[in-house]
């Protein structure tokens, strides 16, 4: 399972992909249209959206002649829940920790 995060941490592990992935939240976009929101060409913007697709974060949706992106949400929440699991598991370790300390 932790293999599968690597490539979406990687992915957002880039501000530009963060600002990308947010712009596309409030609704699908071409690069063209990312391109015009944000402070980066839109030849830089089909790079990082290569990276998020190929993450799994984001499809692209033919819409006539245009290609539009969008986000999809099973990556993400499939990463959240492990993150979950992550929190949950050290917050168990640490509560033993807190224990033993205490009952010393």
């Amino acid at each position: 399972m932790s293999a599968t995060l690597v490539p979406v941490f990687a992915a957002l592990g880039d501000d530009t992909r963060w600002s990308i992935l947010a712009a596309l939240g409030e609704g699908d976009a071409s690069a063209s249209a990312l391109a015009h929101r944000l402070p980066v060409s839109r030849q830089a913007i089909a790079k990082h959206l290569a990276i998020l697709e190929t993450a799994g974060l984001v499809e692209p949706v033919r819409a006539g002649r245009e290609v539009r992106f969008r986000v999809l949400g099973a990556q993400l929440g499939a990463t959240a829940r492990r993150l979950d699991e992550i929190g949950a598991a050290w917050e168990k370790r640490l509560t033993a920790i807190r224990d033993i300390a205490e009952s010393l």
